[in-house]
């Protein structure tokens, strides 16, 4: 179905070759999930597959792709249109119309397809996407999750025989997540949908894929079952990293093998004690904080406080009110109630990094961010070299990948030490070794004294750095304590780690190893 035969790629303004005599074949009906470091050249492989690069995007290609036959080379994206379906990092930037349900159409319409086709597969989409109770809002009213749905739906009523999808999860609740996953799967071995995923989050799809395609920073490319390819990958989701840590003979690639291999260590293993956090003044109060979109209730009313050295996970479903709050904290949304706002410089992510960007190089965002908070020069910049050792400083910001994009904006943001940071989804696009870095970050921003509040769906990174989980629903607080307490509570927030150890009160792969010693 898919061939990709040498295939070479460097951009006009690259310093380097994105990709290197790449070589790999993916046959019908199988689903494949592309795995590689931050700004490796995942999106440009799933662009190629349809043809964005080099049409659109430009560049030098070298090598040849085909795709159902059909060489890459020979004709225009559009007219790929009913054979690939592709889904964007960012779904925001590929919608055309305002309504969820005039979004679903619009392909169609393109196409001229019959009314009571459209009518049916549009009824079809909504049902296996749940997207009924959005059917009708504005897309722009959305939450990032909802919207990321939305463009999975898009691409699916033009029943496609390849589904490409780029970061499919960043934005989904762990819930959703499984949800969509289970689709695409069923997409595979009911309609024989070949379906590739770029993604980063393994620990949620490496249990649906059958097959892997590593890319590596030497342009090297290895393509094998989940188990051949991760049993040594430098990138590996949680449990393979417990696995390797605790030397078992075998990897496992689903919670339920790695029980059957852990049994000793959890009937063994000695309890760790659990030492009171002691944290500083208030920087945020709310009183009675409510939020409300015309008739909609986002927020209900909430009493918070946020300390100085906390680091505060923001967790809930899609919509379920995490933005609004974050926005009302920041003072851009309407809200009723009371806030107090102790804190001298707040330091804010959105979900889309791109709004915090824009100059035409990155050279010239860390030299704005220096000279506006009055650093050292080149503080900025060395900042960013840590988070992102590949990003090149005479880039565009546009050119760089969603992960390097994250990164430059992070060490914006980092770089004037802020009394409060927020962030609202800050994994996006993030691979093992960048989240450890910004774990680490975060940390000692919280050290010296600075508050952290991340809104996030990564179970994996609140295990690992938060110390309180806030917990929404239906815009209502339902569970505000610390991270091994709610974490512990709830199944569908629980980390890997936790599953593979539970009853045990272990959260983290530093936890089990200190039980076991």
């Amino acid at each position: 179905m898919i061939k990709f035969q040498n295939v070479s790629l460097i951009y006009p303004t690259a310093e380097r070759t994105i990709l290197d005599k790449l070589n790999f074949e993916i046959g019908e009906g199988e689903f494949v999930l592309l795995i590689g470091e931050t700004g490796i050249g995942k999106s440009s492989v799933l662009r190629l597959i349809n043809g964005l690069v080099p049409h659109h995007t430009g560049g030098i290609l070298a090598g040849s792709v085909e795709v159902g036959g059909i060489s890459t080379r020979t004709v225009r994206p559009g007219q790929l249109a009913e054979l690939i379906g592709i889904v964007g990092q960012n779904p925001i930037n590929g919608f055309v119309t305002d309504i969820v349900e005039d979004e679903l159409a619009f392909s169609m319409e393109a196409l001229n397809l019959p009314e009571e086709t459209m009518r049916k597969r549009i009824e079809e989409v909504i049902d296996l996407l749940s997207l009924n109770q959005i059917r009708n809002r504005k897309i722009a009213t959305l939450s990032g999750g909802e919207q990321q749905r939305v463009a999975i739906a898009a691409a699916m009523v033009l029943h496609p025989k390849i589904l490409v999808l780029d970061e499919p999860t960043s934005a989904l609740d762990p819930v959703a997540a499984e949800e969509v996953l289970a689709i695409l799967q069923r997409l595979v071995h009911d309609l024989g949908i070949t379906v590739i995923i770029a993604e980063h989050r393994l620990e949620r799809v490496i249990g649906y894929v059958d097959s892997v395609i590593e890319i590596s920073a030497n342009g090297q490319t290895r393509i094998g079952k989940p188990e051949e390819i991760l049993k040594d990958s430098k990138i590996a989701p949680p449990i393979v990293k417990l696995a390797r840590a605790l030397k078992l003979p075998q990897i496992s690639l689903s919670v339920r093998d790695l029980r059957k291999n852990t049994e000793a260590i959890r009937n063994n293993g000695k309890e760790l004690e659990v030492t009171p956090e002691v944290y500083g003044r208030n920087l945020i109060e709310t009183e009675n904080l409510s939020v409300a979109y015309e008739n909609n209730i986002a927020l209900q009313p909430i009493n918070l406080k946020i300390k100085a050295g906390e680091i505060i996970a923001l967790m809930g479903r899609n919509g379920a009110g995490k933005s609004s709050l974050i926005k009302a904290l920041l003072n851009v949304a309407s809200y009723k109630g009371n806030i107090n706002n102790f804190a001298k410089r707040i330091g804010y992510i959105p979900q889309d990094a791109n709004d915090l960007l824009y100059h035409q190089s990155v050279t010239a965002e860390c030299e704005q961010t220096d000279r506006d908070n009055g650093l050292k020069s080149g503080t900025t910049a060395s900042l960013l070299e840590e988070l992102a050792p590949a990003v090149k400083l005479n880039s565009h910001p546009r050119d760089l990948s969603e992960g390097q994009r994250l990164a430059l904006v992070l060490a914006i943001v980092l770089a004037p030490k802020p009394d409060l940071l927020v962030l609202d989804e800050p994994t996006r696009g993030l691979d093992y070794e960048s989240k450890s870095l910004l774990i680490r970050l975060l940390t000692e921003s919280a050290t010296n004294g600075a508050a952290v509040f991340i809104a996030t769906h990564d179970v994996e990174l609140v295990a690992e750095l938060a110390s309180r989980i806030i917990i929404l629903a239906e815009g209502e607080l339902v569970a505000d304590g610390n991270a091994l307490d709610v974490l512990l509570a709830s199944p569908s927030f629980a980390p890997q780690v936790t599953k593979v150890m539970s009853p045990r009160k272990w959260l983290t792969i530093s936890d089990v190893l200190k039980a076991a010693e």
